[in-house]
């Protein structure tokens, strides 16, 4: 009898677990009897007969170390079972025939062309043009939520400035295929790269002309198709209330580049906007590009990216694909997340703007169960995600908007039943009509950051997801470099979050009980991300408060409940550490991560809760402040050499100098005590302790207020400011320790 040779497809995939779970599950288990054990030493602190300011004090602590605890806790069901996985782009041509690649819809998202300079914009588009994938199954969408012509001049300009671009990374065999980061690089010289060079620095300088004036004049006009586009920019056209406006700067099929080869399409769209329709921030402007790239191409696969994250390898949609072809999971695989990687840090991170936990170490947490939530950018998704749960599809209105509705590839993009249709469906009354989109169809709505939201939504609907980490990072995006911009980001992120945690869809709840409850959890963590600034605020005042007053609240160096403190105190930091050290991390980008994480906790986690709470209450208006990537050269020289920028007076720091100066008087009185021979038994060892380890992460907030004397020290009026609340503080506690 012949037998015949068994033949194996090559790997697309593979999948590892951690070798660490099983000593993160038995630290998690003794870390959580210790926390036990002190939450029953304040319960039991409760019970004794005390005055009533002592049991104010037991109190506060058993809010603070509960809450932080939760929060641990959440935090650690990202370490029960993280996956590392690997792809091979390699492979996937022996698997699917390159004709057979679906075809991929671009999203890239900006809001406001002083915020998000066009010229970085315009790069991110074109390195992802430059994929290395089949033009005539790529097409990029760029929504411009700032209605601006600035934006669309400068698109016009890379859609000439592309037909050099493409067929020179093709030719050259470019791995970054971002112009700017490939002319920053050691790129090799020669007399064709120089060329391309001078053209992209002509397109650079064009668009930063218009940018700067304002305006696009006449002489920046070279032809009668663009001189009508521009032309819809009249009197009557405002930011917040404009017509919509799509124009198609390149269509497969009909422009070629320099060399005769076809381009991938290239799209506009600035969505109407009125006074008195809500647009829902980023997520109606990508459900809005939803909708009309499933009228003009409707794609199977959709990217989405932020303006500044530019593409850092051409093979990454091959990645993805690598993922998306598994028979195994494909009819539940909802997205495929990469990490978010940043270029420009300085050495240590100051502003932690990294999280390297958040968005590189949890994901794969995530990855064991049912995957990674979604970032937000960098991220492939299935269009058929969109419309209902694996099993429970949702129909839209109209039958060109179906996942599944093939596009007849003979219409052009640019016809007139074509274009006719996709002003319809951005058209604001359209959502108004239709009022599932934003709860049942589409990127949901209910939360600024719609990212968080979605992805939590999708996979509460059955829908998982994939973290694919390859070694060379598939994207990279700028980072904020003022620690005002910092703080306002990651306060939009609080409110956010607030938002969801306190709704009916609340990750404790509700995420428990749709997807289980390490997945609950997980989604918890990021949900009650803002409430740290409870037990933060707590830790930073009550301990200096009581060590000036002589009141001891922690046990003495002789207690047996001392080494508890200690316990949990190395416990918690040595963990994060741990995770940042083996995350190819350092030692100085450990100790910025926690030190932001008391500053946040202090300033944007705080004011993003009062923010939270003032909207629910019907006070303050919802709001979307757009991250600033202008970047002043005083301010990159300054960032690179690792000092921190305060600059503009901020209500932000005027909490953060007052805890700073707080720690620095409460420490030297408390040394002065222990000099004295008043603390022999070491009664406030625990909180000489903390407002040390506080006064020594406040450092560049003491040289901001004091030696320092360029324009990003801290103004005069924010420390005056905090030293005046700082005494009114003291004194209320002064008079009423006694009661």
């Amino acid at each position: 009898m012949k037998m015949g040779a068994v033949t194996t497809k090559p790997l697309l995939h593979t999948h590892r677990f951690s070798r660490r779970t099983a000593a993160n599950r038995l630290f998690a288990a003794v870390y959580a009897c210790a926390v036990s054990a002190l939450l029953y030493r304040h319960l039991l602190a409760i019970l004794h007969p005390a005055p009533l300011s002592s049991f104010c004090i037991t109190i506060s602590l058993l809010i603070a170390d509960a809450l932080l605890g939760f929060t641990w806790l959440t935090s650690q069901s990202f370490r029960m079972r993280p996956v590392y996985r690997q792809v091979f782009p390699e492979n996937l041509e022996k698997v699917v025939k390159e004709k057979d690649f679906p075809a991929i819809d671009i999203f890239i998202c900006t809001a406001d062309p002083y915020k998000e300079p066009p010229v970085r914009v315009v790069n991110t588009a074109l390195s992802v043009m430059a994929y290395d994938y089949p033009a005539e199954k790529l097409s990029v969408y760029v929504s411009d939520d700032g209605g601006s012509a600035l934006t669309l001049f400068a698109f016009m300009e890379a859609a000439k400035f592309g037909r050099h671009w493409l067929p020179f990374c093709r030719k050259k065999k470019i791995v970054e295929r971002c112009p700017d980061a490939y002319f920053r690089s050691n790129h090799p010289r020669c007399s064709e790269t120089d060329h391309i060079k001078m053209m992209y620095e002509s397109m650079k300088v064009r668009i930063e002309n218009v940018v700067e004036r304002g305006k696009v004049d006449d002489d920046y006009i070279t032809s009668e198709q663009e001189r009508q586009a521009f032309n819809r920019w009249t009197d009557k056209f405002f930011r917040h209330d404009h017509p919509t406006v799509i124009q198609v700067l390149l269509e497969f099929g009909k422009d070629k580049d320099t060399t005769e080869q076809l381009m991938p399409n290239l799209i506009y769209v600035s969505r109407q906007k009125s006074r008195f329709s809500p647009h829902h921030f980023k997520a109606g402007a990508l459900n809005v590009l939803l909708r009309i790239s499933a009228v003009m191409t409707n794609a199977p696969i959709i990217l989405t990216l932020d303006c500044d994250m530019y593409s850092n390898d051409p093979q990454t949609p091959r990645a993805a694909l690598c993922i998306f072809s598994d028979p195994n999971i494909r009819s539940k695989l909802g997205y495929v997340q990469f990490p978010q990687r940043f270029y420009g840090i300085n050495k240590d991170d100051i502003y932690a703007c990294e999280f390297k936990q958040l968005t590189q170490i949890y994901p794969m947490g995530m990855n064991g169960f049912a995957g990674p939530n979604y970032d937000g950018t960098g991220c492939f998704f299935s269009r058929r995600v969109f419309f209902g749960g694996p099993s429970s599809f949702v129909t839209p209105e109209i039958l060109e908007l179906r996942s599944d509705h093939a596009v007849d590839k003979l219409i052009q993009v640019q016809s007139q039943s074509t274009l006719a249709l996709a002003y319809h469906v951005a058209d604001c009354e359209y959502e108004r009509n239709h009022s599932n989109w934003g709860s049942k169809l589409g990127f949901r709505y209910g939360s600024v950051v719609e990212d968080y939201y979605t992805g939590y939504r999708l996979q509460c609907e059955g829908w998982k997801s994939v973290f694919c980490h390859p070694d060379r990072p598939a994207f990279l995006g700028d980072i904020p470099i003022t620690l005002n911009d910092a703080l306002n980001q990651a306060q939009r992120w609080s409110v956010g979050l607030l938002e969801v945690c306190f709704s009916k869809y609340s990750p404790i709840t509700f995420g428990v009980w749709s997807m289980g409850p390490i997945m609950g959890l997980c989604y918890s963590y990021h949900a009650f991300w803002a409430l740290s600034a409870i037990p933060i605020t707590l830790y930073a005042f009550l301990p200096q408060l009581t060590l000036l007053n002589g009141v001891s609240i922690f046990p003495k160096v002789s207690d047996t409940w001392f080494f508890l403190y200690i316990f949990l105190f190395i416990g918690a930091y040595g963990q994060d550490c741990l995770d940042i050290i083996l995350a190819q991390g350092t030692i100085g980008r450990w100790w910025s991560d926690q030190r932001m994480w008391m500053i946040r906790g202090i300033t944007c986690h705080l004011f993003g809760s009062i923010e939270f709470l003032s909207k629910r209450l019907g006070i303050a208006e919802p709001r979307f402040n757009v991250t600033s990537k202008v970047i002043d050269n005083e301010q990159g020289r300054r960032y690179d050499q690792g000092t921190f920028e305060f600059g503009v007076e901020s209500p932000l720091f005027v909490s953060l100098v007052m805890v700073a100066i707080i720690n620095l008087v409460a420490l030297f009185i408390g040394l002065i005590r222990i000099v004295m021979g008043q603390d022999l038994v070491g009664r406030f060892f625990v909180q000489i302790f903390i407002t040390g380890f506080v006064v020594l992460n406040c450092w560049p907030i003491y040289e901001a207020m004091v030696w320092r004397t360029d324009k990003g020290r801290l103004s005069t009026r924010t420390t005056i400011i905090s030293i005046f609340l700082v005494g009114i503080l003291y004194i209320i506690v002064f008079l009423t320790r006694n009661i």
